[in-house]
């Protein structure tokens, strides 16, 4: 459920089209593509007011991935992982969503990388996209969220306020490697 209304429902296309909920898929990029027709791939079905409304859209998605910015006409396919990451959320950004969903986004990348990721996730919520997120990295996920659930084998365990979970002990010693 999402604002009221079940979205289970409602066919993919369109709730990105309504603006409601885009999941970027893994690293699931076109890499033929140059980074910016894959990011303009995040725009179809969505339409814009104005061009002047999809340049401040692309310019904004730009400005939050300056890396993107910096090698738009490279072929997505000849970037590295993190890099391809920051592609498939970018593009699911073009679309303007109200809630990103985002599974395991720090799988398979470097430290460096995984840093940049989640500084880039809390950058996104900052500016009012709601962050619905998977992930193993409990470190990185509970510092950045407001509410957090535990899954043990597909099972709520634990549920509360980020903070608190990650100040708990049992928490910090099974998730964390910290006593």
């Amino acid at each position: 459920w999402f604002d009221g209304q079940d979205v289970s429902k409602v066919k993919a296309h369109r709730r990105v089209a309504s603006g409601l909920i885009q999941a970027p898929e893994g690293r699931g990029i076109f890499p033929d593509m140059t980074i910016l027709e894959n990011l303009e791939m995040g725009c179809y079905g969505r339409k814009f007011a104005t061009k002047i409304e999809y340049r401040e859209r692309l310019d904004w998605v730009m400005e939050t991935f300056p890396r993107l910015a910096e090698r738009r006409s490279q072929a997505g396919g000849t970037l590295s992982g993190g890099e391809q990451q920051m592609v498939a959320i970018g593009r699911a950004l073009m679309a303007r969503p109200r809630v990103l969903l985002l599974d395991e986004p720090s799988m398979g990348l470097a430290p460096k990388v995984i840093s940049q990721i989640f500084h880039i996730i809390s950058e996104v919520n900052a500016q009012g996209t709601t962050v619905l997120l998977v992930e193993q990295n409990a470190q990185q996920a509970l510092s950045r969220s407001d509410r957090a659930y535990i899954l043990e084998t597909g099972r709520i365990t634990r549920e509360g306020v980020a903070r608190e979970l990650l100040s708990d002990n049992s928490i910090r010693a099974a998730y964390l490697g910290v006593a």
